[in-house]
């Protein structure tokens, strides 16, 4: 019984504080009015501080730290309200709209598109599945890619983004960072590795395996299974397939898919060798310019903040107070800048909500510098 009477005391709390709650966004909407009337600035720091501090000292000493985040949550979604009556829509905003009313209405099922590697890369299965038909033009490098969107060379580009096993591809945020690009699509492919040799090698003849970084990072498990097997990083697992097909050693094996194993000749010496069954990896599509097609529910941003305790926080709290799904954070260390940090969000939300509209002025105002690097749909 004494629980269940001090739940209820809580629940009566609770009720009250709703109604507070409610209360207060409406004072600090009319607040915001007032001072946007009289040409004040939005926003009172020196006033928030103190009113933060009084806040605390009615919490008391025990809950002073508590209350204080409690408080600065009560301001943000404050702000966050404030904002979506107060804002007019800004240059990005236009730039999305037009973007929505220009783009087609259906993926394009043809088009030429870049990838990394050579025939058989897992990036060319990804372009094969995004495209009825993909004209691929193969590139050297990552950057390759990037390159031949920014030169036009290429319409579209294929990037592997991340792994379910071994996490993110770090070189492509780095990239992300010094090129001009819209993602337009996403695809999550199921990534089986195989140990693949020249028709009549046997495992005990292996001591060197070719393959991707990351598909060594996911194979980890079965490598350490062979012991005195040398492992080579190459390009990517279709130039390691490429490589063995064409050498005339007989003591070297490729990590690599079916696919490549048939377009270069070469024998299953052991199948699904990834460390886990459900082995996926997200690919986007890049192009130069913004496409939202029809569909869009998610976004992918980059921005950085400033260089101070709850920058993070607060840009958390403004996507939770909004309801809206945060998919991915990835951060990348800034160049020449000692300790601070590029964050990349993926957000789980339509591209029609008037919510979406809300973060991205939110955001914009909360960040250093701030990229809108586009709205899609994923298919599986």
């Amino acid at each position: 019984m004494e629980l269940e009477v001090l739940k209820q005391q809580m629940d009566a709390l609770d009720g009250q504080m709703g109604e507070l709650f409610a209360q207060r966004m409406e004072l600090s909407a009319q607040i915001a009015r007032t001072r946007q009337a009289q040409g004040m600035v939005p926003m009172d720091l020196a006033g928030q501080r103190e009113a933060r501090g009084r806040f605390q000292e009615k919490a008391g000493e025990s809950f002073s730290g508590y209350a204080g985040v409690v408080y600065a949550t009560l301001q943000d979604v404050a702000q966050s309200y404030q904002a979506s009556l107060l804002r007019e829509p800004g240059a990005l905003v236009g730039r999305i709209a037009k973007s929505m009313e220009t783009t087609p209405d259906l993926f394009p099922e043809s088009a030429t598109v870049a990838c990394q590697g050579v025939e058989g890369a897992y990036a060319q299965i990804a372009a094969d599945k995004l495209f009825r038909d993909a004209r691929i033009s193969y590139v050297k490098s990552f950057e390759g890619v990037f390159s031949a969107i920014a030169s036009g060379f290429c319409q579209y580009g294929v990037l592997p983004l991340e792994n379910s096993t071994a996490g993110s591809v770090n070189r492509i945020y780095d990239l992300m960072m010094e090129y001009n690009f819209s993602i337009v699509r996403s695809v999550r492919l199921k990534v089986d590795h195989n140990l693949m040799v020249r028709p009549g090698v046997k495992k005990a003849d292996i001591r060197e395996v070719f393959s991707h970084e990351q598909a060594i990072a996911q194979c980890a498990g079965f490598l350490k299974s062979l012991p005195g097997v040398k492992v080579t990083v190459c390009e990517n697992t279709a130039v390691a397939a490429k490589r063995v097909a064409e050498s005339d050693r007989r003591d070297i094996a490729a990590l690599s898919s079916h696919a490549c194993g048939a377009l270069y000749g070469l024998d299953t010496l052991a199948a699904d060798v990834q460390d886990k069954g459900n082995n996926y990896t997200r690919f986007i599509c890049i192009g130069k310019e913004p496409e939202i097609f029809p569909g869009a529910d998610r976004t992918s941003v980059m921005l950085t903040l400033s260089h101070r305790p709850g920058s993070l926080y607060r840009i958390m709290s403004r996507i939770t107070a909004l309801g809206i799904n945060l998919t991915k954070l990835e951060s990348r260390p800034l160049p020449d800048r000692d300790f601070e940090f590029m964050f990349y969000f993926d957000l789980e939300t339509s591209v029609y909500s008037p919510r979406f509209v809300q973060l991205l002025g939110d955001l914009e105002e909360m960040s250093e510098t701030f990229r809108y690097l586009g709205s899609y749909s994923e298919i599986v």
